[in-house]
């Protein structure tokens, strides 16, 4: 029996109760187990990589409000619209880097300082640019304090990079251009590695690039969503996104990346795709995972104006097999929808709940979209709970601020697959 329901969640919200009070062998235990059962799953398999990722603090780099949940595989929000990156994330771009003990390392986007803490134990020295005053003021002085003394800030725009102590062996970019700054590939050194989020503001791939004969070798690592780079490179795009039109981007899972990925989702997770079967064109994607609380599925990010769009309607087809909810409230198979305004959270929903067993099925989700969204981000999979789950066929519409219903409605179709 498959059951489709709708829950309200406060998934990242900023009225959470206070953080845990919490000792330093607690967090240390928990940031250990972070590595183990996110950093490590994601890939990461570099040793002195896992060990930076073991020894940096996560929890002095968030907000008090967010403390509790600190060595979650989470972003959360750190203030002046920017997040903190998912630690397997981090971990993922760190390893990426390949780190030497000798490389001067370029950072663009110093945000919290935690990349840069984490870069500090594997090179010789990190130079971050942060281009908000009151956070970069915010990083130098938390580095400091923590004792990350081989890191050297400033407040500028990183567009530009930082000249003056150019060549760099390694460039990191934790915002995400539409292309790839001029001054940057000009400050990478001869054999140097740059690793750089790049696209679109919903739709942007991590790539590599390698400087080999004074030319880049470009590398597609992964889809990915980073915040945007702004200053120059905000004022450079081309690619406006349609907030009143919001779309799927490959929502058949038939577009793959040069790796194999799916194209268009990212921070994907214990998934595999299936050309067997397979209710809309050759390929649907498999949700497998038998730990509660582990994750199992993909996110893609969609532009949305709550001024003007009252609802998104999402269907998807499913086939579900022995499906339980996992340990947490959240933990819940089907498609759920965090709303923002630039990373400030505004909203969420699980818009379908699915448990059991059945057969493939067509969902229709009906979510209420918050008069502050701005932006949507769309999760479908397990989500922490076990079983199987295939998923096909996602696609939303959305609807004009008129007749809202008050509720979020979900409703099973019978599948003519």
């Amino acid at each position: 029996m498959l059951k489709a329901a709708v829950f309200v969640l406060l998934i990242g919200s900023q009225a959470v109760a206070p953080a845990w009070a919490q000792s330093t062998a607690s967090y240390d235990r928990l940031r250990v187990k972070m590595v183990s059962e996110s950093v490590e799953k994601a890939g990461v398999t570099d040793e002195r990589v896992l060990e930076a990722m073991r020894r940096v603090p996560r929890h002095e780099f968030v907000p008090p409000t967010y403390r509790d949940k600190a060595y979650w595989d989470s972003a959360w929000p750190i203030g002046y619209k920017q997040t903190i990156t998912w630690p397997s994330v981090v971990a993922l771009m760190t390893q990426s880097l390949a780190p030497r003990p000798e490389d001067r390392v370029l950072e663009i986007g110093t945000g919290s300082g935690y990349q840069a803490a984490v870069l500090s134990l594997l090179v010789r020295d990190v130079y971050s640019i942060e281009i908000l005053k009151p956070l970069g003021q915010q990083a130098e002085k938390r580095l400091k304090r923590l004792g990350y003394h081989n890191v050297k800030t400033k407040v500028g725009d990183g567009y530009a990079g930082w000249p003056e102590f150019a060549p760099f062996d390694k460039i990191i970019v934790t915002c995400s251009p539409e292309r790839i700054p001029q001054p940057l590939i000009d400050q990478l050194a001869e054999g140097g590695r740059m690793i750089i989020p790049v696209g679109s503001k919903y739709d942007q791939e991590m790539c590599l690039l390698e400087k080999k004969k004074g030319k880049l070798v470009r590398k597609q690592l992964m889809p990915t969503y980073f915040v945007p780079m702004t200053g120059q490179s905000d004022k450079e795009r081309t690619i406006k996104p349609d907030r009143l039109n919001p779309k799927i981007r490959n929502g058949g899972f038939e577009e793959r990346e040069e790796d194999g990925q799916l194209a268009g989702w990212y921070n994907q997770r214990q998934l595999t795709l299936v050309q067997k079967d397979a209710p809309e064109g050759r390929t649907c994607v498999r949700f497998d995972n038998e730990e509660p609380g582990l994750r199992s599925n993909a996110l893609q990010a969609i532009g949305v104006d709550g001024r003007k769009i009252g609802k998104l309607i999402f269907t998807f087809r499913c086939k579900a097999e022995q499906i339980r909810d996992g340990k947490d409230s959240f933990d819940k198979a089907g498609l759920q929808v965090i709303f923002d305004d630039s990373r400030h959270f505004v909203g969420d929903e699980v818009a379908a709940n699915l448990v059991g067993s059945s057969p493939w099925q067509t969902i229709k989700a009906t979510v209420k979209v918050p008069q502050g969204a701005r932006q949507a981000v769309v999760r479908i999979g397990l989500n922490g709970a076990t079983g199987c789950l295939l998923i096909d066929d996602v696609a939303v519409t959305a609807e004009r601020r008129s007749e809202t219903p008050a509720a979020c409605q979900s409703v099973v179709i019978p599948s003519d697959g």
